[in-house]
């Protein structure tokens, strides 16, 4: 039972509910008044009976669950971000592709923010390597066009692998990154090379862990 004379205020409880004497609350949940205090600046103006629903800042310090961290400009800068490498030597494309997307996106971060680009840089080698599942070598198709009428071309993986290995991996993280102007931010962040080799080694990269098993094709 909450006495009329302390139910004047009671946050996400209707007034008109609690406002009657020998109000009875469901017996399902439990408060205590601390769950009921809410902040007040002066409170010469509460009377003395129902202070007890109100707190100034420096009694219990400041609230630490009203904050809300969102990175700043010092949080995301590209010069300090984390540089991989990975081999694309006979691994799944698209097991690979989602594997350097999050890691662009920056989702396996705590910091992580859908907004900024919090990710690391990605470089991949060995692009002419990558393998697909299946019949996707003569099945999967990719589609350009020139813009102008009748200007459709149309080729398979194996041709595409042939004529420009990297964009093969291009295009399948491109597909997993948000389209926009962030999306386009962090498809910079994506270095795909053919052969063993790249020109970032100054950047210290360090190997791009995968955690997924089914990655590697089994021979």
């Amino acid at each position: 039972t909450i006495p009329s004379n302390q139910s004047s205020f009671l946050g996400f409880f209707p007034v008109a509910a609690l406002s009657k004497p020998g109000s009875v609350l469901p017996t399902t949940l439990s408060f205590s008044k601390r769950d009921f205090r809410v902040c007040c600046q002066d409170l010469s103006l509460v009377p003395e009976n129902q202070r007890w629903m109100f707190e100034e800042s420096e009694a219990d310090g400041p609230d630490i669950w009203n904050n809300t961290w969102y990175p700043k400009a010092k949080d995301h800068i590209n010069t300090e971000k984390t540089w991989y490498v990975v081999d694309a030597t006979d691994k799944i494309l698209g097991r690979l592709a989602s594997t350097i997307a999050v890691h662009i996106r920056g989702k396996n971060l705590a910091t992580y923010t859908p907004s900024v680009d919090m990710g690391a840089f990605v470089i991949v080698v060995n692009a002419e390597k990558v393998a697909v599942s299946g019949k996707k070598r003569t099945q999967k198709l990719y589609r350009r066009h020139s813009g102008r009428p009748g200007g459709m071309k149309v080729e398979t993986f194996n041709q595409l692998q042939q004529r420009i290995p990297e964009r093969i991996i291009e295009h399948a993280v491109r597909g997993m990154l948000p389209k926009g102007r962030l999306g386009r931010a962090l498809f910079n962040h994506l270095k795909v090379y053919k052969g063993p080799d790249h020109p970032h080694d100054a950047q210290k990269p360090i190997e791009l862990p995968i955690r997924d098993k089914r990655v590697q094709k089994q021979r």
